[in-house]
């Protein structure tokens, strides 16, 4: 049995990492992640999620994990910016306001897929021209839903969030061992 991330995510194999999962293989997956017309954020995140895990290639006994994450604001979907410009007009959205940043995980063993999916309420400030322009100089948008990652430098953005930390990096750590442990996949094993 293969572990699989699905996902070039540094990140999620850093979170891998805490519960003593370390991949057989990085497989990132190559899916349309536009959202369907009407589409909801949770709904999108747990497809995405799914359709990422169905599309990696494995063997039967493999086991593979892939997730998403989505930044929302109400109903609309922020995904990851296309440039600078859009990350900058994501990040003047999210300030001074409350937003949700949706984490749904997939595990697929053979024909069997479980999901979970974490959900996380966070407080960004409204960003002076200078923390604004210092952060999208930094290139850290780049890549991130929402067009920002927590654990970087807009980490002094965040003056409150509610929920899983883990889940707003982008892999919810309680709820992945949960999954990976009840499709059959030990966590916390010595490497």
């Amino acid at each position: 049995m293969r572990f699989i991330l699905g996902s070039a995510s540094p990140r999620r194999k850093q979170l891998l990492a805490q519960i003593g999962v370390t991949p057989d293989a990085i497989l990132a997956p190559d899916i349309d992640e536009d959202p369907r017309k009407g589409e909801l954020p949770r709904p999108y995140a747990e497809r995405l999620a799914r359709e990422k895990a169905l599309s990696v290639a494995a063997e039967p006994e493999d086991v593979v994990l892939c997730a998403d994450t989505t930044v929302a604001i109400g109903r609309r979907i922020l995904g990851k910016p296309a440039d600078a410009g859009e990350a900058a007009a994501f990040l003047i959205a999210l300030g001074g306001r409350r937003h949700q940043v949706i984490t749904a995980v997939a595990v697929r063993r053979g024909d069997r897929i479980l999901g979970r999916t974490s959900e996380s309420v966070v407080k960004m400030k409204r960003l002076s021209d200078v923390e604004l322009n210092a952060y999208l100089a930094s290139g850290e948008w780049q890549g991130k839903a929402g067009g920002y990652g927590i654990q970087g430098l807009a980490g002094a953005f965040i003056p409150w969030m509610s929920g899983s930390f883990t889940g707003i990096m982008g892999l919810p750590v309680a709820e992945t061992a949960a999954l990976l442990t009840a499709i059959g996949y030990p966590v916390w094993r010595q490497s």
